[in-house]
């Protein structure tokens, strides 16, 4: 078993036990946690000092996963998860409301996206969906190896998996939709609203 592997073992059981790990995603490091535990998200906003206004993102291995989250999915955002996931694409959608988590002050929603990296993919795919955020101090530049987020989050993360340096780059499109047949770019991205306008009227 290489260090990889054994990191990735390492997390999968950390995440279990209700503790944060540092991974690698297409952009740049992220910390998470697992979603369905209060206690778990409860460190993550804490590690990150971010407040409850602010929630995480949570990270999905495949289209499936989603909907698994998601009260209902217009036929806009799975055209854009079949098209553009793994990618720098967030979809913002009504979340089920019997999932049984807090992961902050969502609204009734929930912030997925599917990374294109691909021992992100490998981790999510053994522990379930995962709350995800930069692993940074809020205010900080975002970690662009694991060291970088070692550094600035210590011993508050149980695990840090390093797979070389992170992309960088844009962060991901942000989009809801807000009716069928619409869609609303909260924070343009990677992908363009020319792309985005493709799959829908952009209001």
């Amino acid at each position: 078993m290489d260090e990889l592997e054994q990191n990735i073992c390492s997390a999968v059981y950390a995440v279990k036990e209700g503790n944060l790990v540092v991974l690698p995603t297409d952009t740049v490091y992220g910390v998470g946690a697992d979603p369905f535990s209060v206690a778990a998200v409860s460190k993550l906003l804490t590690a990150k000092g971010r407040g409850r206004d602010k929630p995480s993102p949570v990270l999905v291995y495949s289209l499936e996963q989603a909907r698994s989250l998601a009260s209902s999915l217009t036929e806009e955002a799975v055209k854009m998860a079949e098209d553009l996931w793994p990618g720098a694409l967030t979809l913002v959608v009504p979340a089920q409301e019997t999932i049984g988590w807090d992961l902050g002050e969502t609204h009734g929603t929930v912030a997925l996206r599917m990374p294109n990296h691909p021992t992100a993919l490998e981790l999510l795919n053994r522990t379930g969906p995962m709350a995800v955020t930069s692993a940074n101090l809020t205010g900080n530049p975002p970690a662009r190896t694991a060291q970088d987020a070692r550094e600035q989050l210590g011993e508050k993360v149980a695990v840090y998996i390093d797979a070389g340096l992170a992309p960088g780059g844009v962060p991901s499109t942000i989009v809801s939709f807000p009716a069928p047949g619409e869609c609303h770019i909260i924070r343009q991205g990677a992908i363009r609203a020319e792309i985005i306008a493709k799959y829908g009227k952009i209001v």
